[in-house]
């Protein structure tokens, strides 16, 4: 909105990326800081009793109880205010990238929402998984209709790019990948949001690379192994807002958090990572920089498979993990909470540099 004005009157300082990203990042973060202690405060009155503490996790986890939670509707406001402040407005990959950051957070919302209100102690006191689940494919169809539009035409449609410059058309089965692609950041993220601070630790080393390869798909020549995708310069003031909305949450969501992200905010970030890397065809760069949120995904689900294997077989379910996902894992092993997010925190930054050696080179 402002990049358009400014361009109307024949200002172009807007027009770098880089300038847009620096402006989104700022507002962003502000917003978050400003207004971060009298949301907090709204949402204890509209709470009261705060998030309920589930009873599948260890027993230091009960004295969170009371905290409140949906602090991912201030993230949410606070990329997508800046982001269309801005963002070139007749830029389509900007308005994907926030479709996708509202469509996961009002299926989140729902889940919060649920559990806010009922106080359940249960886990599955939100929406059934196989609604949840639904509902993610309905968005991730939508999604990836739209990406595979914005798409240049010298790239064939509906296709994967691989390393080493192979392009892999997948037809129909595209949106098959999508939901891989998607859904499974949503919910990487959103099992990943267990201790105080770690998803936002795990995740800004992601954007890091998203970032770069934006850089790359915006530069000819920058990058040789990364597609020339000009419409992706679109994505710049909204990975800026990303970046400083999670930054500044972070101030309250460190340990001990005042706030919890929730559903709303875990489930949106998800979705918009998996979004912005197949928008940029960096989805499998991007799975390998956010390895350790899939690692602790699919520690939860390689317990749950094993669990239900062993009960058939033997008559007693039996567990890999001494509980799912991996953070609990430790956390049962008596490693601090603050000791987990650091060294997760390090691993990811590993993970990520991983991704941008390749990204370079392969």
């Amino acid at each position: 909105m402002l990049t358009s004005l400014f361009f109307e009157h024949g200002a172009t300082f807007f027009a770098s990326g880089w300038t847009q990203f620096a402006a989104a990042f700022g507002l962003a973060f502000l917003m978050v800081a400003l207004f971060g202690r009298s949301f907090i405060s709204m949402m204890h009155r509209i709470q009261k009793k705060g998030q309920p503490i589930s009873e599948n996790v260890p027993e230091a986890h009960r004295k969170k109880a009371g905290t409140p939670t949906m602090g991912g509707l201030l993230i949410i406001a606070a990329i997508i205010i800046p982001s269309i402040l801005f963002m070139p407005i007749s830029n389509p990959t900007g308005w994907i990238a926030l479709l996708s950051l509202l469509m996961f957070g009002a299926i989140g919302f729902v889940d919060d929402y649920r559990k806010v209100t009922s106080q359940s102690k249960k886990a599955a006191n939100g929406l059934s998984p196989l609604t949840r689940l639904g509902l993610e494919a309905i968005c991730v169809i939508i999604l990836a209709y739209l990406i595979n539009k914005t798409i240049p035409l010298y790239i064939p449609e509906l296709s994967l790019a691989m390393p080493f410059g192979i392009i892999l058309p997948l037809g129909i089965f595209y949106y098959v990948f999508a939901y891989f692609v998607i859904a499974g950041s949503a919910n990487a993220t959103n099992i990943t949001d267990g201790l105080d601070g770690m998803l936002v630790k795990l995740y800004m080393p992601v954007l890091v690379v998203l970032v770069v390869a934006l850089y790359g798909a915006t530069r000819i020549g920058f990058m040789d192994t990364v597609m020339f995708l000009p419409a992706a310069s679109g994505l710049y003031a909204v990975l800026g807002a990303a970046f400083g909305a999670v930054l500044g949450f972070l101030w309250f969501n460190s340990k001990p958090a005042s706030i919890f992200m929730g559903d709303v905010g875990s489930l949106a970030l998800g979705g918009f990572m998996g979004t912005v890397a197949m928008l940029l065809k960096s989805e499998i760069i991007m799975a390998i920089a956010a390895g350790m949120m899939v690692l602790i995904l699919l520690s939860s689900f390689i317990q749950t498979m094993y669990f239900k294997v062993s009960r058939k077989i033997t008559g007693t379910g039996k567990r890999v993990f001494l509980r799912a996902p991996l953070h609990h894992h430790f956390e049962e092993l008596g490693w601090p909470e603050t000791k987990i997010v650091e060294r997760f925190f390090i691993i990811s930054i590993l993970f990520s540099g991983l991704a941008l050696v390749l990204l370079k080179f392969a």
